[in-house]
Order: C-alpha cells, then sequence, then structure tokens
C-alpha cells in the first residue's frame, strides 16, 4: 500500500509504498531484476551510501545476504519502504519488529539520497516509520547509525548513560536530536590489519595461558556440533543479558536449538561463513565462552567479528584473549584473502576494548545507539 506524505517546503506529494522482498530461492545473479525493483533501488541506495562514507563496503550487507535478511523469519518481522518524489527515487525507511522478546520495541532507519536532503524528506519517511511502529502497538524506539573516526571531531552530544559522544556537527546527529530520539550508548568500531604478527599471537598465549589451565579451546566452522549446541544456545541468552547495553530499553532473548540452527541457516543461506571458537570448562564440561568471526565471498578482504562473551563465573582467566586468538588463527587458515576484521564494543566495555587493542584493533568510527519512547 502506498501512503502519501507531504514533503516540507514541496509541492510535489511524496509517496511512500512497501517493497515486495524476493522469496526464497531467488537467484540474486541471475533473477528477474524487474520483478523486485523496488528492492534492488533500496539496496544500491544503501550500497551508495556506505561507499560515500566508508570508501569501501566493508560493512554493508551483500546482495545475498540483504534479500535474506529483509524476509524477516520467526523472531523478527522487517519491513521495508520506498519513497518517491513522482517518478525519483528520494530514499527509503524500514521498520524491524521484534516477535518473541521486546515486543514493546522497534528499530527504525531512515536514508536519503545525498542531492534531496534538508527537503523534509527523512522527516517525512521518519514519521512513516514511526506510524507503522506505533500501528504495531511498539513504544520504544531504537536506530543507530555510524561516524567514521575521522569525522568525530568539535563539540560532542555526550551519550545519556553511557560512555562516549557523538559530534554535534554531524548531521545524522542534529536529525536524531530534533526528532526527539536521545543518545543513550556509543560503540567504537575498530579494525585490525590481518595477518597478525605470529610472534605477538604466540606471545599473547603464552601470557594468557598459565590463568586458564583448567580450560580446553574447541570450535566449529558455520554449525555448531549437536553435542554443544544446547550449552551454545544457553550461551547465545546469556549474551544478550551481560554485555554492557546503557539505558537502552531491550530486555534478554530465550535461545535453544532451533534458534541456534535457525541463525545458522539463514548466515548459510546468505552466502556468509562462520568461524567459532569456545572454552570448556575441564571438570565440569560446561561451555563457557565463545567468539564468532563471519566472512562473506562477496566482501572477501573483510571479516566482521561478532559475539564475544565470557561468562561472570569464569572471567579473570584470559579466556577472552585466548579464544580470540584461537579464532584468529582459524580465520586466517579460512579465509587468508581477508585484510582486515572489523569489530564493535560499547565504549564502556573496557575490558573487551583493552584485549583489541592489545591484538592490534585500531579506532576506525563510533556508533551511536539512539532511543525514543513514544506516547
Amino acid at each position: 500500500m502506498a501512503e502519501p506524505a507531504p514533503a516540507a517546503g514541496e509541492n510535489a506529494l511524496v509517496t511512500i509504498a512497501a517493497v515486495e522482498v524476493p522469496p526464497r530461492g531467488w537467484d540474486t545473479a541471475t533473477g528477474p531484476g524487474q520483478a523486485y525493483r523496488e528492492f534492488l533501488e533500496c539496496h544500491a541506495l544503501r550500497v551508495a551510501h556506505e561507499r560515500a562514507l566508508w570508501g569501501n563496503l566493508d560493512r554493508c550487507d551483500t546482495l545475498e545476504e540483504a534479500v535474506e535478511y529483509w524476509r524477516g523469519n520467526e523472531y523478527e518481522e522487517r519491513r521495508l519502504y520506498l519513497a518517491r518524489r513522482g517518478p525519483e527515487t528520494v530514499g527509503f525507511c524500514s521498520v524491524t519488529l521484534p516477535l518473541r522478546e521486546n515486543m514493546h520495541t522497534a528499530g527504525i532507519d531512515v536514508l536519503i539520497v545525498p542531492g534531496r536532503r534538508r527537503e523534509g524528506l527523512g522527516r517525512a519517511l521518519l514519521d512513516h516509520a514511526e506510524a507503522v511502529a506505533g500501528n504495531s502497538g511498539r513504544t520504544s524506539l531504537g536506530a543507530y547509525h555510524e561516524v567514521p573516526a575521522h569525522a568525530a571531531v568539535g563539540p560532542m552530544l555526550p551519550a545519556k548513560s553511557g560512555a562516549g559522544g557523538l559530534p554535534l556537527g554531524d548531521p545524522a546527529v542534529a536529525f536524531a536530536v530534533a526528532a526527539g530520539y536521545e543518545l543513550e550508548q556509543v560503540e567504537r568500531s575498530s579494525r585490525l590489519a590481518l595477518p597478525v604478527p605470529p610472534e605477538l599471537l604466540d606471545r599473547l598465549v603464552t601470557e594468557a595461558s598459565p590463568r586458564a589451565e583448567d580450560y580446553a579451546i574447541t570450535g566449529w566452522d558455520d554449525a555448531c556440533p549437536e553435542n554443544l549446541v544446547q550449552a551454545y544456545a544457553r550461551l547465545k541468552a546469556t549474551m544478550t543479558t551481560d554485555v554492557p547495553i546503557a539505558g537502552m530499553d531491550w530486555e534478554g532473548e530465550d535461545w535453544d536449538p532451533a534458534r541456534v540452527r535457525a541463525e545458522e541457516q539463514t548466515l548459510v543461506r546468505g552466502g556468509t561463513r562462520s568461524a567459532v571458537t569456545a572454552a570448556v570448562h575441564r571438570a565440569t564440561g560446561e561451555l563457557v565462552a565463545y567468539t564468532v568471526l563471519n566472512w562473506r565471498p562477496g566482501v572477501p578482504d573483510s571479516i566482521l567479528q561478532q559475539d564475544t562473551l565470557v561468562t561472570s563465573g569464569h572471567r579473570g582467566r584470559r579466556l577472552g584473549m585466548l579464544i580470540k586468538v584461537a579464532n584468529l588463527k582459524r580465520a586466517r587458515h579460512r579465509w587468508p584473502s581477508a585484510r582486515s576484521v572489523l569489530t564493535w564494543n560499547a565504549n564502556e566495555n573496557q575490558h573487551m576494548l583493552a584485549i583489541n587493542i592489545a591484538l592490534g584493533f585500531e579506532p576506525a568510527g563510533y556508533e551511536g545507539e539512539w532511543q525514543k519512547r513514544l506516547g
């Protein structure tokens, strides 16, 4: 359904219409482009935005990933809307709606074509997305955006309940503040150049190992072994409650083996490959830590660091360092073409930042987590 929304200062109406997502089995290489032209336009806008902001597509979903993501799943509904002024595509917005936990929340995103910014289009799209969320019974909205490290200069807007801040001169910061969003948390993105010198990794393992003699390191590619999947699901659930979330209005997620398998299958269908390293407590056989790296053949130079967790009762034993080093070695063997790893950490997560700094990660940018409560 198309819903017209007037753009401030313009006589023409902006048409905002839901985008049809290609079905499972659609071939992104040879599929009929015209049948899903609007979806391909949205993806092209995202690609152009990422390339302009970063000079690369390291953070950007590939088309395969985007198709798989926007189909949604039993845990989250995802809606995408394309905006046109007459025949011209001017931007898009999206709304994500959790379906199991956090059902009072929604994720909001807005992107406007560079040549059409400051014309009221962003606010029209944001109003539309917020209305979709409100009509779905959501009362807490979340959004995020990133700023490259070199642009994080000048007067800063401090995070409300986390640490760090974002530059007040950034247009997205001004837009979010004007729309009633509060900056709750800032995450630092960091980049590690590959390959990491082997002597550095060996030294870090030598320093950490004496404190971790009660643990064994294990790992897997793409799919968790059946004998570990129940324990892995428990760790995934713990990850949603143990990471710093500042004042974000989120609750923990309930993970079971079925949810783990669903996530694994989604990644594979989207072309993503994963390397996981975990730590097992020898005395109890308990899985107590894990870390994940993802690689996409469409972006072969870059690896994305995803979750890293050490459960609270097993911290202080250098397990975070040991599993990260082991996973970097696993990834180097499996994806030798990769030239860097990207990771994100809350500014207040000083322990994990210290591990990353010791490994050689350097600041790349800052991500703001924004929140707005309706009603």
